[in-house]
């Protein structure tokens, strides 16, 4: 049974950065890609970041570039979205989801495009 269990949210400053990890068991293979996406009150889920099975490679939201980076340590099964200089419009439930994705080029996925999701962890932003 597969499972994502997201861990590392809470409330923080404006300014502030907090990291979130999202510890992965039961994928039936190395070749998964992760992604983070987010929910804001009242919105749409979307798109965050992703990262390759391999680590090699990342592609994040332009709305999150140069502030938040992501990683994995497949040695501990875990990824990790790095989140700096917060605002408080990204307040929201952040979800760690996994696609097989065999290539080392990752791109925007879509929601559709995730197999597996974790139930989330919510960042709360204060201004």
């Amino acid at each position: 049974q597969v499972q994502l269990v997201e861990s590392g949210g809470g409330l923080v400053q404006a300014g502030g950065s907090l990291r979130l990890s999202c510890a992965a068991s039961g994928l039936p293979s190395r070749n998964y890609a992760m992604g983070w996406f987010r929910q804001a009150p009242g919105q749409e889920r979307k798109f965050v970041g992703v990262i390759s099975w391999s680590g090699g490679s990342s592609y994040l939201a332009d709305s999150v570039k140069g502030r938040f980076t992501i990683s994995r340590d497949n040695a501990k099964n875990t990824v990790y979205l790095q989140m700096n200089s917060l605002k408080p419009e990204e307040t929201a439930v952040y979800f760690c989801a996994a696609k097989r994705h065999l290539s080392y080029i990752v791109y925007e996925f879509r929601e559709n495009d995730m197999g597996y999701w974790g139930k989330g962890t919510l960042v709360t932003v204060s201004s």
